[in-house]
């Protein structure tokens, strides 16, 4: 028998935030505040844009290779302070999920190599062809993003994203890493073990997003991993 035991790392919030289907259809719903009432529950609040978190500038960038390229250096440091994407050398590489994020905020013109404009969509469907979770890492990062927190990619347990307390990037390290996972999907839950064992070593705190099918997100945090092996 396995048993993970874990409380709800939930999010109460007031806050206007379009919910993207799996088809890619845009529709916008209204969330009200949600009452939380459960002892075992913690409340993530609502995030309000402040000195401490810049919002970035609109920016161009390209389609190159497979990869969300900016070539425009005079935009490299605001998007590091703001904690999007990683230089590589004289350009600047954005994630698929970040820069799906930002051309869902209208932050970012995205470019083929031919100049002709790259839509949501169209990025949207190359990144699912790539990885069948990226639709769930963009979710949870728009939903993390969407609450001020800066979210960095994870240190290589698959789904995981580092996610920064809020106005404590770049001075601090990250304090989460976030596992991002699909309501009604299969998951190893050995692996999930040895994860949140080797997170809880180097200090962070394990946190469990599962995306429901409705567009939610819902989060958990590990408490204690119990696991019994039968036989």
């Amino acid at each position: 028998m396995t048993v993970l035991s874990v409380k709800k790392f939930s999010i109460g919030c007031e806050v206007d935030r379009p919910i993207v289907q799996k088809d890619f259809a845009a529709t916008h719903q209204t969330l009200k505040s949600v009452r939380i009432d459960s002892p075992n529950e913690v409340r993530m609040e609502a995030a309000i844009p402040s000195a401490e978190e810049p919002l970035v500038t609109a920016f161009e960038a390209r389609l190159k290779g497979g990869r969300v390229v900016v070539e425009d250096q005079s935009r490299f440091q605001e998007l590091e302070q703001t904690g999007y994407g990683e230089r590589d050398g004289k350009r600047y590489i954005l994630k698929d999920y970040e820069a799906l994020f930002l051309l869902y905020a209208e932050k970012l013109r995205l470019l083929d190599e031919a100049g002709d404009e790259v839509s949501f969509h169209t990025l949207s469907e190359k990144a699912q062809r790539e990885a069948s979770e990226s639709w769930t890492r963009f979710m949870i990062y728009r939903d993390l993003r969407s609450r001020g927190y800066v979210v960095k990619e994870g240190f290589g347990f698959g789904t995981d994203l580092r996610v920064y307390e809020r106005g404590e990037f770049p001075k601090k390290a990250a304090k989460y890493v976030v596992f991002a996972l699909d309501e009604g999907i299969e998951t190893d839950v050995s692996d999930l073990r040895k994860s949140v064992k080797e997170i809880t070593r180097m200090g962070k705190e394990a946190i469990i997003a599962v995306l429901e099918r409705r567009g939610e997100v819902i989060y958990y945090k590990v408490s204690r991993a119990h696991f019994n092996k039968i036989g």
